[in-house]
């Protein structure tokens, strides 16, 4: 696992965490003043030389993307330019943010320009009475500096100046160290400031100075900004250093940090984020100890911590042992059995996280939710506790609506309110003494704990203002909650032919699945993320914490087949209550709230950087007004397998087959978007009408079964959509189905053709398929990743490029199984195995170039998929099915 190195220990421990927090802002500005900060005062101003390594390090941060830089200055432009050597891309500001242009003064209309000369002339009559006195000529003023004067008269040289040419009218009077400047433009540092924030766009500012005049810059800092003064005095600014050798140091550990965290080096990897949930909320928690995502009531509410894509300031609950270098503090996550309760364990103690499921919790509507984590002391190998010189600390840092509103905190007796929320949220944590530190808007909790006396529980409350101790032990509720997932777990029909590897992450995909579903509703999440990327850096990041009506369908339909219909049987009453409050099932949206009520929106949050810097982040998804004809058919095929396996169908669900195949009716034979979203103009895509075909060919089958009479409409369509497929969405060329009809490009998503039984899978058409994909779409096994299928490798109207989809690997192994190639179906199946992490989690995606993950996680495609191809390898796939 990469990670940032930990800086010198000399820097104030304080400022480190500050430095990485604001390192990983979407837009950062870093500013700072030159005299006494990146220069050390000399008695002659013109002697002043700039730190080199001070230097070094602002030219390697303007280097970096969305970082700006700026040097802004007392001193006149044309002093800066040469004292600096004009640093490329690093922006020079003089006179205290008079001068943006080096041709500013010529732009001052000629009273202004008569009233500098005055000014100077009046400085160097001053000048002459006092020795060792200096005037230093600006555009825009002029700087008496009275440092070399006898200390004796400084008062005396000071006081001329301010009761002569600094009472002129016009004339704005600034006191700094040894210096009086005179400016006759009104402007300060501050304004130059704000105006440099407004040019770039920046989402927070870094500052450095040392003077008076450095004050006026430190005030308009605000929220994640962060303001440095250097060396003593009064100040406004938070953090200080000693020396223009220690800011040196300070901008180069800025540079490593941001430089860290833009090329995903900070950012935690994917396939190491551990999901905890309760059927209804949802949280990451990562092997550093840090929950970096939660969302509560509801997998699809705001976020109430997202450092994962915000970084620390965007939220985050860590506990971590108490030793320097808090980042490179990494222990290993696992699962507790068949949970969801997750334990990472590190060298003096264990941290047990988990979202309470017991007493019925994850069904209840409205209900409480209640995330506790447990610092856990270890044995050593004799037997005895290591809580000796166990300590860990703990940082509670709740942030509002992904960070966007402010979150205070309150200690109480017992543990922490949290104010500002849409619902009441508390921390239960009796005994632990916090501390509490303002950081910009919002405030932090931060305590240490010893663990000498055994272990120690906190309880995230939400929906609750109460912080009255539970009567039921911890530890009970624990292994209640351990049997909610595991009892559930045991019930599952597992093939006896698979092996043990197989059969782990099997379970392991099915309590996943199970997580994703909703349990109040019934709806089922595609994934418990929004906005991983599917390319680090790019913009193809999406929010996937719905209810795709597809998706949801095929994570039924492969639970189904494990044995477990009561998630199939709640989702098909999720989609009653959809359909009956739309004007026709031919109506139906791509995905909706796990609520079932509408998406109606796709924004972004610009205050987040992005995992790993990849932006926008987006809420909401603009695809639920989409048209996508491909929904239909994983409903009728899930329905039929529900029926196969003797589950209790009713009339209405026969309704609801017959609404799927009225929609077929109606709309077959539209253009739509497809199952992949594109963003571009509606094509007829072979999967899609495949699809159709599919609602058809599983509707008149389940008639049979359920002694219904299907129409000879139904059996003729569906021949005719068959036809049609076979007619134009096959390429002679290529010898293979294409993406869409009369197009030669491909499409992975047709491989289910074989597998679906629209063509036989030996058929040389199918055949050519695969051959046709695997030569074209697969990526990686030739990098030592992978291998890992692109779902296409066409303009699809973004920009930037993708991974492989775990899913259409596992679809790829299907078709060659089906096709008679089992040797290759189980190399493909063996890679994306593999791909998981130590939890047995798989994201989205897989970047064939370094095999890292990519994508929300974890997803309910890569997971269903899992399970469908397993089973067909041990011989318990006994009914063909659209990919489960």
């Amino acid at each position: 696992m990469t990670r940032t190195q930990t800086p010198t220990p000399a820097v104030d421990p304080a400022l480190l965490a500050r430095l990485e927090a604001i390192a990983q802002v979407p837009v950062l500005l870093v500013a700072t003043d030159f005299d006494g900060t990146l220069a050390p005062i000399v008695e002659d101003p013109a002697a002043a030389t700039a730190d080199r390594e001070a230097l070094i390090a602002l030219r390697r941060l303007a280097s970096l993307d969305q970082t700006h830089v700026a040097i802004v200055s007392g001193r006149s432009l044309a002093d800066l330019v040469e004292l600096t050597g004009d640093p490329p891309d690093v922006r020079l500001v003089g006179s205290h943010g008079s001068e943006f242009e080096p041709d500013f003064a010529g732009t001052l209309p000629p009273a202004t320009l008569a009233l500098r000369d005055r000014l100077e002339r009046e400085l160097a009559t001053i000048a002459e009475r006092f020795e060792g006195a200096q005037v230093e000529e600006k555009s825009v003023g002029a700087a008496f500096h009275y440092r070399r004067v006898e200390s004796g008269q400084h008062e005396a040289a000071r006081a001329a100046v301010l009761d002569g040419p600094g009472r002129l009218d016009g004339v704005h009077v600034r006191s700094g160290k040894c210096v009086v400047e005179l400016c006759v433009v009104a402007t300060h540092k501050g304004t130059a400031l704000e105006t440099l924030r407004g040019r770039v766009g920046a989402s927070a500012a870094v500052f450095a100075g040392d003077d008076v005049t450095d004050e006026d810059a430190f005030a308009t800092l605000r929220g994640p900004d962060l303001a440095v003064k250097v060396g003593p005095g009064e100040t406004c600014a938070p953090l200080r250093v000693a020396d223009t050798r220690a800011i040196a140091r300070m901008f180069a550990i800025l540079f490593e940090f941001r430089a860290a965290w833009l090329s995903g080096g900070g950012a935690p990897p994917i396939q190491e984020l551990t999901l905890l949930s309760d059927q209804r909320a949802v949280a990451l928690v990562e092997p550093r100890g840090r929950i970096n995502w939660l969302c509560a009531p509801s997998i699809d509410s705001q976020a109430v911590m997202c450092e994962l894509l915000g970084g620390a300031a965007a939220g985050h609950f860590t506990i971590r042992p108490d030793v320097d270098g808090p980042s490179a503090v990494v222990g290993r996550t696992t699962y507790d059995g068949d949970t969801l309760i997750a334990r990472t364990r590190f060298d003096a103690f264990d941290v047990v996280d988990y979202f309470d499921a017991s007493m019925g919790r994850p069904t209840q509507r409205p209900g409480r939710t209640d995330l506790v984590r447990v610092v856990e002391p270890r044995a050593n190998a004799g037997g005895a506790s290591d809580a000796a010189h166990g300590r860990a600390v703990v940082e509670f840092a709740p942030r509002l609506n992904y960070g966007r509103h402010a979150t205070q905190l309150d200690v109480v007796p017992g543990g922490l309110v949290v104010r500002g929320a849409l619902q009441p949220i508390v921390l239960l944590a009796p005994g632990v003494e916090w501390t509490l530190v303002t950081e910009g808007v919002h405030r932090t909790a931060r305590a240490t704990l010893d663990l000498a006396n055994g272990p120690v529980t906190f309880e995230l409350r939400f929906g609750t203002n109460g912080l009255e101790q539970n009567p039921v032990p911890e530890r009970r509720r624990r292994q209640r909650t351990a049997a909610h997932w595991e009892v559930w777990a045991r019930q599952l029909e597992l093939p006896s032919a698979l092996d043990d590897r197989q059969r782990a992450a099997v379970l392991r995909s099915a309590l996943t699945l199970r997580a994703l579903c909703h349990g109040p509703t019934g709806g089922i999440a595609a994934a418990a993320t929004t906005s991983l990327p599917e390319h680090v850096g790019g913009v193809r990041n999406w929010d996937y914490r719905f209810t795709w009506v597809r998706d949801a369908a095929l994570s039924a339909d492969a639970l189904v087949r494990l044995g477990s219909q009561s998630e199939a049987m709640a989702y098909l009453d999720w989609l009653h209550d959809v359909l009956s409050r739309s004007s026709g099932p031919e109506q139906l949206r791509p995905l909706y709230m796990v609520s079932g009520q509408d998406v109606d929106f796709e924004a972004e949050i610009g205050e987040l950087a992005g995992y790993a810097g990849s932006r926008p982040v987006r809420i909401g998804n603009a695809a639920a007004s989409q048209v996508q004809l491909d929904v239909f058919g994983p409903i009728a095929s899930l329905v039929y397998e529900l029926g196969l396996r003797g589950a209790p169908l009713s009339y209405e669900h026969w309704r609801l087959v017959e609404d799927m195949v009225r929609a077929v009716e109606r709309r077959w034979d539209e253009p739509d978007h497809g199952i992949w979203e594109i963003r571009k103009a509606p094509r007829h895509h072979v999967h899609s009408r495949a699809m159709c075909w599919l609602t058809l060919d599983r509707a008149i089958a389940l008639a049979e079964r359920m002694g219904e009479r299907s129409p000879a409409s139904w059996t003729e369509l569906r021949e005719r959509i068959k036809a049609e497929i076979l007619e134009r969405g096959y390429d002679p060329q290529q010898n293979a189905f294409t993406a869409a009809y009369d197009g030669d490009d491909l499409d992975a998503a047709v491989l289910l053709l074989g597998p679906i039984g629209l063509i036989d899978a030996t058929d040389p058409r199918f055949v050519g398929t695969i051959r046709a994909i695997e030569a074209e779409l697969l990526r990686g096994a030739d990098a030592g990743h992978g291998p890992t299928l692109l779902r296409y490798d066409s303009d699809d109207g973004l920009p930037g490029t993708e991974g492989g989809f775990h899913i259409l690997t596992l679809w790829l192994a299907d078709a060659h199984l089906c096709a008679g190639d089992r040797a290759r179906a189980q190399e493909l199946y063996e890679a994306v195995a593999r791909a998981a992490g130590t939890s047995g989690l798989l994201s989205e995606q897989l970047d064939p170039t370094n095999g890292s993950a990519l994508g929300n996680h974890p997803q309910a495609y890569s997971h269903l998929a899992l399970i469908g191809t397993a089973l067909r390898l041990s011989g318990g796939f006994d009914a063909p099915g659209p990919g489960a």
